[in-house]
C-alpha cells in the first residue's frame, strides 16, 4: 500500500468512526419513535451526507460536487445492502439485540465502502478536479484545496 493510500485509509477510518457515532446516535434517537428498520434507514441517510462531506473535505481533499453527491449513495449501495441485510439477519434470525446489530453489521462493509468511496471521490487525477470540473460543480471547495 503506497503512502497516499495509507493516509486515505487512516483518514477514512477516522471518518468512519465519527460517522458510526452519528449513525448510531441517530439510530437510537429514531428507534424511540420508529420501528428499528425505519430507524436504521433514516440513520443511514443522515450519516451518508456527513460521510460524503467529511470524505471530500478531509479524507481525499477533493471538491464536493452535486454530481459526486448524487453518485455517492450508488457507490455505497453495497454498504447499505450489507448492513441492512445484516441488521435483519442479526435481529430476526439470530436474536441479536436491535441496538447492537447495526454495529456488528457495519464492520464487514467498511473495506468495501473505502474502495468504492476512493474510486468515486479521488478516482480522477487532481488536475481533472479543478474549477472546470463540469456539471455538478457548485459546492464550496474545502479549505486548503485550490479552486
Amino acid at each position: 500500500m503506497d503512502r497516499t493510500t495509507l493516509r486515505h485509509a487512516l483518514r477514512f477510518f477516522v471518518v468512519g468512526v465519527i460517522n458510526t457515532g452519528v449513525y448510531y446516535g441517530t439510530y437510537l434517537l429514531l428507534s424511540l419513535v420508529a420501528h428499528y428498520l425505519v430507524a436504521h434507514l433514516g440513520a443511514i441517510l443522515v450519516a451518508m451526507v456527513g460521510s460524503f462531506l467529511l470524505n471530500c473535505y478531509w479524507t481525499f481533499r477533493t471538491r464536493p460536487t452535486w454530481r459526486k453527491l448524487a453518485l455517492f449513495p450508488l457507490t455505497n449501495a453495497t454498504n447499505y445492502v450489507m448492513t441492512t441485510a445484516g441488521v435483519v439477519v442479526l435481529v430476526e434470525w439470530l436474536g441479536v439485540d436491535e441496538r447492537l446489530a447495526p454495529l456488528v453489521a457495519a464492520v464487514a462493509a467498511i473495506p468495501v465502502t473505502f474502495l468504492l468511496s476512493r474510486r468515486l471521490l479521488a478516482g480522477r487525477p487532481a488536475a481533472a478536479t479543478g474549477p472546470a470540473a463540469g456539471p455538478g460543480a457548485g459546492l464550496p471547495a474545502p479549505r486548503g484545496v485550490p479552486r
